[in-house]
């Protein structure tokens, strides 16, 4: 019998355009040789613009899903992306804690690519206190980060970018990876920090255009090289330059933002083909 590749469970919201949330997950971890699995956390009314609702499934129903999977099969990584509520974050955060020793990667959704809100305070609240304790690697971009990290009770609380970082690393995760593509740079510089300071720094040419579904490419093939057991400065590096190609490759199906082509490397055969 074939043996299975690794296993990894998302969890996440459905979004219909394919951009980002569950489905990005499913193709990223698939094409970079992995088997996904999917909790849903949240439905979505969204297109490659911009999301227009979002409908938190019952709590009880994310757990179900999740439980019902783990005593079925042997996962080697978790991802998280968006959570639909207090109540989703609560029961996740009760299931992973069930499994300590599975690495967990949690991508901070808070807005939209548009800036539509997909976090409340309180889911903020909830984050910090639930899920970041039990986290391995968080990938927040620079806004993201200073939301995480800022003093809610003091309006002036402007940290920097690595203060973000040390904030967020108090809360009790292992490593932060903080993506630099909210920041107005000519290159796109992601920092990998932990308790000891920066482990390694990587630049990037600042591809054009706005994309959707970048930061959940991002995670999700964090969470594959982890599966597929790179340590994690390793890890980090080819998780970018794997979301960094997709980003190279993007195309605009619809009328918004490009979509990251997480098949490039076949696409890249079909063209050297077509050239042959």
């Amino acid at each position: 019998m074939i043996s299975a590749p690794p296993i990894v469970l998302t969890f996440a919201a459905t979004d219909p355009s394919g951009g980002s949330g569950v489905q990005a997950d499913m193709l990223t971890l698939s094409s970079m040789g992995c088997h996904a699995l999917s909790v849903i956390t949240a439905v979505t009314i969204q297109d490659t613009s911009g999301v227009e609702d979002v409908m938190a499934l019952d709590a009880d129903w994310v757990a179900g899903q999740a439980r019902c999977l783990l005593e079925d099969m042997p996962v080697t990584a978790f991802k998280i992306g968006l959570l639909g509520s207090v109540e989703a974050i609560t029961a996740i955060a009760e299931v992973v804690s069930d499994y300590p020793d599975i690495p967990l990667v949690l991508d901070p959704v808070m807005i939209s690519g548009r800036g539509d809100e997909l976090a409340t305070d309180d889911m903020v609240a909830a984050m910090r206190e639930l899920l970041i304790p039990q986290t391995t690697v968080i990938t927040p971009n620079g806004l993201e980060a200073r939301r995480l990290a800022q003093d809610p009770d003091d309006d002036s609380d402007d940290p920097t970018p690595a203060e973000c970082a040390r904030r967020i690393l108090d809360f009790g995760c292992q490593y932060v990876l903080l993506s630099g593509t909210h920041d107005n740079t000519p290159q796109v510089v992601n920092v990998l920090h932990s308790a000891d300071g920066v482990v390694r720094s990587d630049d990037w040419q600042r591809l054009p255009g706005k994309f959707h579904g970048a930061g959940s490419t991002l995670a999700a093939a964090l969470a594959a090289t982890i599966a597929n057991g790179l340590p994690m400065p390793e890890a980090v590096r080819d998780a970018q330059e794997y979301t960094w190609q997709a980003l190279k490759f993007a195309y605009r199906p619809g009328m918004g933002h490009q979509l990251p082509d997480r098949l490039f490397w076949a696409r890249d055969e079909e063209r050297d083909d077509d050239a042959g």
